[in-house]
């Protein structure tokens, strides 16, 4: 993960997205809700590849709020997420890594649940 300056999990946590991961060029996806919750991050459509949840960072940057997150499979490797929110709406990537090296990205788009 890229460096950001000290973590303020505060500023997401509690709040859920739901939206879609798309790959590249594609309109449709798979369902997905992203989850901040106490420093941790989560993606439910990893859940079915054995991805679990991982601390996050944030930071304020103007009005929005930007977040870096990595998640890992014991069969897949890692899931490394960077992305930002303005208000409810949250646009993001996933860059897949495997073996220490980036396998494939995908987009998320998202709008937060209450």
């Amino acid at each position: 993960m890229s460096a950001l300056p000290a973590n303020s999990p505060s500023l997401l946590d509690g709040r859920r997205f739901d939206g879609v991961v798309l790959e590249r060029g594609k309109t449709s996806g798979d369902a997905d809700t992203l989850i901040f919750e106490h420093g941790r991050f989560r993606s439910t459509a990893c859940d079915r590849y054995g991805y679990g949840d991982g601390a996050y960072r944030t930071r304020a940057v103007g009005d929005a709020v930007v977040f870096e997150a990595e998640t890992e499979s014991a069969q897949y490797g890692k899931l490394r997420w960077a992305g930002h929110i303005r208000g409810e709406k949250l646009d993001g990537t996933l860059t897949m890594v495997r073996n220490g090296t980036a396998a494939g990205e995908k987009w998320v788009v998202a709008a937060e649940t209450t």
